[in-house]
């Protein structure tokens, strides 16, 4: 193991033992890259602080089930996705396309959005609707299968690829309108 991850995996027995500075240096070395994905997945910056205060309190409470002291970030990461589908069930209102219904996408798609600047995605995603921008995170940038993302929320597989669909429908028309008005 590398110096890096031996500190961390002392830092992550002190904080299983109850240890406020650990905690606190885990909170700080984590609390950004968890915030961005909540904030991603909800687009909101309140609701975003609310998960990620949740998620954290969640580990650190269940930090000795954590097998492993190396793979805190990968456990924490779940949880936190895990309190963004639990917040989600809670407040977002998940409804089939009907215009999608019998939609048949095509393998593959010209990848048109890698030639755009990372922050315009970005800010385009958080402005999906709540549904679409829910889908579009768990399967494109968590890697959820349609599956899974059906079980987790509780809704059909089909919703889940018509939300999604419906996603990349919005971005696209909304990035490349945002470029021309900008290009």
């Amino acid at each position: 193991m590398d110096q890096a991850t031996n500190i961390q995996t002392a830092i992550v027995r002190k904080a299983c033992k109850g240890d406020a500075e650990a905690k606190a240096w885990l909170y700080q070395q984590y609390s950004k890259a968890m915030f961005n994905i909540c904030l991603r997945m909800t687009g909101n910056r309140n609701d975003a602080e609310d998960i990620l205060q949740d998620a954290f309190i969640i580990a650190f409470h269940n930090l000795k089930q954590l097998k492993e002291a190396v793979q805190f970030g990968g456990w924490l990461k779940r949880i936190v996705v895990n309190e963004c589908i639990r917040f989600s069930k809670k407040t977002v209102y998940w409804a089939e396309w009907e215009e999608d219904k019998n939609l048949h996408l095509p393998v593959e798609e010209p990848e048109w959005w890698k030639t755009v600047d990372f922050n315009i995605i970005h800010q385009e995603i958080k402005g999906l609707p709540d549904g679409c921008r829910q889908i579009f995170n768990l399967y494109v940038l968590e890697d959820y299968s349609h599956k899974t993302i059906a079980e987790s929320l509780g809704i059909t597989e089909s919703t889940s690829k018509s939300q999604y669909h419906r996603a990349r429908q919005l971005l696209k028309e909304r990035i490349v309108k945002k470029l021309q008005i900008h290009g």
